[in-house]
């Protein structure tokens, strides 16, 4: 009998003492009803099924055996013990909860997108892969890059904080079998009694999702090699059916873009090329994030050998629709009604309702309840979570619970309906709408007042900057950091023991000074123009703010993956917002008052607080955004008013809060960059305000960035192979200062000086010299000072030789 970590096997399990909507109010039944033949019809047709599911673990297990394992600090069978034991526990529970479909192959060290080219063997040649299955050094080095390679391109995924690593793709590529890991936890989850439905990524997004090597013409036709990575699906599916996977599901969340014909008829190519390989298979094609449009639903829904569509109910508010206009029948329809992407409750009634106009559709018989998408995107289990109030505590559903609402509905839509879990969830409901923590009057006004200005600075930025040099008498090309430095093991003790009372408030305001202190010395001796004061008193970039704002509370174990072993906890937002005193004008002082250099002040913009955070969903997000300006605005001001002369506004998220739908981005964007305007309209020219953005394709967007305003924009750009620059090189305009990243900070990877003063020479050729500025890709907090210091003394000797060697042009 196989035994299983307590500390994971309580993934699924909930407070006994709860009678929430979100914790069932008795054990899970449908297992045992199965072993013991009772109801046999009816739950023959309780169909439930889950997209996917973090891989972290509750505790982030996951990511402190890869950090360990990356540190030398343990062997590769320690990590994969403690990925096996992650994997089984998830699956056993998956199980005893009563969920019908269960995933399999949506675990991942990195990413699942990294794990289909290792699958495919499209390994970069310069990582020196020679063929067999694909091992650790070399999946790791294509994921972070090692001590003489830089990392494959990383960025968002749709739009969501999670990263995935981009393919890199291009005519001569040879592709080949090279990773067997669906087959293997396929066949481990059915040793463990447990038949899983391997999760694969498609074949179309694959190649939709790439880019052109390096080399490769940008023109270059992607969807042109779907003939030569087919055979390697073949192989695959041929395993997965040999091992006994009855369904696989193919993951194409590209069916939710503006997709053009030529794009569309890939898919018909490609799953026609499959169907004789489906055979003996039933096989999902699963979409999310949004609506499927018409013309790609009426392509999708037509193909031969597909047994079933996954449809996004949450975000997709058009499906209904699309469906009641005709489903092909003899199909399952998985049916994504449960929210994978924010912790609120499900509306249970409201989602019944939907499932019985879907079941007069496609019948009982073909209707599986699912998740809108991967649980992935939200946090494990609420049963962690012992801080949180009742009263909110019974508003929230984590990964966990969600599987258990999952099959709640399923039950109800087979007529074995649990009234009691059901009547907890409309209580919840109404004690969450009618409670008095939700809404300040006075906020609601202030926001609204704001429709009546488009809030702009009113001096242009051109005469701003010039104010601002007077001021601060930088050199050309001037050299900053975006904001934090390394993180210390040492650093986040004492903000561990502060916040346990171990040691006084005295005693972590010191060790914090000291902190600063060093990391100022530091900069003044690398000779950085614009310094930073290194943030060692903040967790995260978000959670520290929200903990100083009304209308968010936090969790002690809600952590989502953000990138590789890297997570994330977002807060949640679930009333009105609103500042009560300063948040960092103490720190931003402090430090200034230690060197005579401008010390920037940092600041998290309102739409990364918003796209960062579990928003409330009982109003529209933009309403929410406005509030967060209104509060981050009191800030920039009272930063300004105790003599900072430089404010950094982060608005790394805002790209990847852009609909995915061309039809609904403008709205969005207006009401981002509105929201960015507002923070800091009220403040006087000589106050030079930056923002910084990175992990996002920002060519789409150049012209809202321009909208933004800032004087000074820090942007990603070293691993994304440049292609930012590629915007300027076709003629577009930035009279701000503007500072594309010079090297990854995600990498250990320290770059030459020859290397940076080359990349700021390409971006020379394009940008003006007066207003480019020098630094990292983003924030310094995830590495180690040996590796910090020697990448920002090439990065500052970069510029000085550029300096000498444009003054000298003159």
């Amino acid at each position: 009998m196989l035994r299983f970590p307590a500390l994971l096997s309580r993934a699924f399990r909930l407070p006994a003492s709860l009678s929430l909507p979100c914790c069932p109010l008795r054990p899970p039944s449908h297992a045992l009803e199965l072993v013991k033949g009772s109801k046999a019809t009816r739950l023959s047709i309780m169909a439930s099924h889950i997209v996917g599911y973090p891989r972290m673990g509750p505790k982030r297990e996951l990511k402190f055996a890869l950090e360990s394992f990356w540190d030398g600090k343990s062997s590769a069978e320690d990590l994969q013990k403690v990925a096996k034991d992650l994997r089984l526990s998830i699956w056993k529970q998956m199980a005893d909860a009563g969920i019908k479909y269960i995933p399999s192959n949506t675990f991942s060290y990195y990413d699942q997108v990294l794990d289909t080219t290792a699958m495919l063997g499209a390994v970069p040649p310069r990582y020196g892969w020679n063929g067999g299955e694909i091992g650790f050094d070399t999946y790791f080095s294509m994921a972070r890059g090692n001590a003489t390679l830089p990392a494959m391109e990383m960025t968002k995924w749709f739009d969501t904080n999670y990263h995935f690593i981009v393919p890199e793709l291009g005519p001569e590529l040879k592709f080949s079998y090279a990773s067997h890991k669906a087959v293997s936890e396929h066949k481990e989850a059915k040793e463990l009694g447990v038949d899983t439905v391997p999760v694969i990524v498609g074949p179309v997004s694959y190649l939709l999702l790439s880019k052109p090597a390096k080399g490769v013409e940008k023109s270059f036709s992607l969807l042109s090699l779907l003939g030569k990575i087919l055979p390697v699906y073949k192989e695959v599916i041929a395993e997965l059916k040999a091992a006994g996977a009855t369904w696989i599901q193919f993951d194409e969340p590209t069916l939710v873009l503006d997709l053009d014909s030529h794009k569309l008829q890939a898919f018909v190519e490609a799953y026609t090329e499959l169907e004789s390989s489906f055979s003996g298979l039933n096989v999902l094609v699963e979409t999310y994030f949004a609506d499927v449009p018409a013309e790609a639903y009426k392509i999708i829904t037509s193909l031969n050998g597909v047994s079933g569509y996954g449809f996004d109910f949450v975000r997709g508010t058009k499906t209904l629709d699309l469906i009641k206009e005709g489903f092909p029948a003899g199909k399952f329809l998985f049916a994504g009604l449960v929210d994978g992407r924010n912790i609120w409750a499900n509306d249970l009634a409201s989602s019944l309702s939907t499932l019985h106009e879907l079941e007069s559709i496609v019948g009982k018989d073909k209707l599986v309840v699912s998740t809108s998408c991967s649980l992935m995107h939200t946090a494990v289990d609420l049963v962690n979570e012992t801080k949180l109030d009742n009263e909110i505590k019974s508003w929230l559903a984590f990964a966990a619970q969600k599987v258990v609402e999952v099959n709640a509905l399923a039950k109800a839509l087979a007529d074995d309906k649990d009234e009691a879990f059901f009547h907890a969830n409309h209580s919840a409901l109404a004690s969450r709408k009618s409670s008095p923590r939700v809404t300040n009057e006075a906020v609601q006004k202030a926001a609204a007042a704001l429709k009546g200005s488009d809030h702009r600075r009113a001096t242009p930025v051109s005469d701003r900057l010039d104010a601002q040099q007077k001021n601060l008498n930088l050199p050309v090309l001037p050299t900053t950091t975006i904001g934090s430095f390394p993180q210390t093991p040492e650093l986040r003790r004492v903000r561990r023991e502060y916040k346990a009372k171990k040691i006084t408030e005295e005693e972590y305001v010191n060790a914090i000074k000291e902190e600063i202190q060093k990391v100022v010395k530091l900069q003044e001796e690398l000779d950085i123009d614009v310094l930073v004061h290194g943030e060692p008193e903040r967790n995260d970039m978000v959670e520290y703010f929200g903990e100083q704002l009304q209308g968010f509370v936090f969790t002690v174990n809600g952590w989502v993956q953000s990138y590789g072993s890297r997570c994330v906890k977002p807060p949640i937002i679930y009333g009105d917002v609103s500042r009560p005193n300063p948040m960092t004008v103490f720190w931003s002082s402090t430090a200034q008052s230690m060197t005579s250099r401008p010390m920037k002040g940092m600041l998290t913009g309102p739409v990364t607080i918003l796209n960062w955070s579990f928003v409330r969903n009982d109003q529209p997000r933009f309403e929410t955004c406005y509030q967060i300006a209104l509060a981050i605005k009191d800030e920039v001001e009272d930063l300004e008013s105790a003599g900072i002369q430089v404010i950094q506004i982060d608005e790394a998220a805002l790209r990847e809060g852009l609909p995915l739908r061309k039809s609904e981005q403008a709205f969005y964007l207006d009401w981002a960059v509105h929201s960015f305007r507002i923070t800091n309209v009220g403040v006087k020219d000589t106050t030079q305000i930056h923002t910084h953005m990175c992990y996002s394709n920002f060519n789409d967007i150049i012209q809202s960035i321009i909208d933004m305003d800032a004087d000074v924009i820090t942007i990603e750009n070293s691993r994304s192979d440049e292609k930012l620059l590629s915007v300027f090189r076709e003629g577009v305009k930035y009279g701000a200062g503007i500072g594309p990243g010079v090297y990854d900070i995600h990498s250990p990877r320290i770059p030459t000086t020859e290397e940076i003063a080359d990349r700021v020479n390409k971006m020379l050729a394009v940008l003006e010299t007066n207003i480019l500025w020098v630094n990292p890709d983003c924030g310094l907090k995830t590495r180690k000072y040996n590796e910090v210091v020697p990448a920002l003394t090439n990065m500052v000797a970069a510029a000085k030789i550029l300096r000498t060697q444009l003054a000298s042009a003159k």
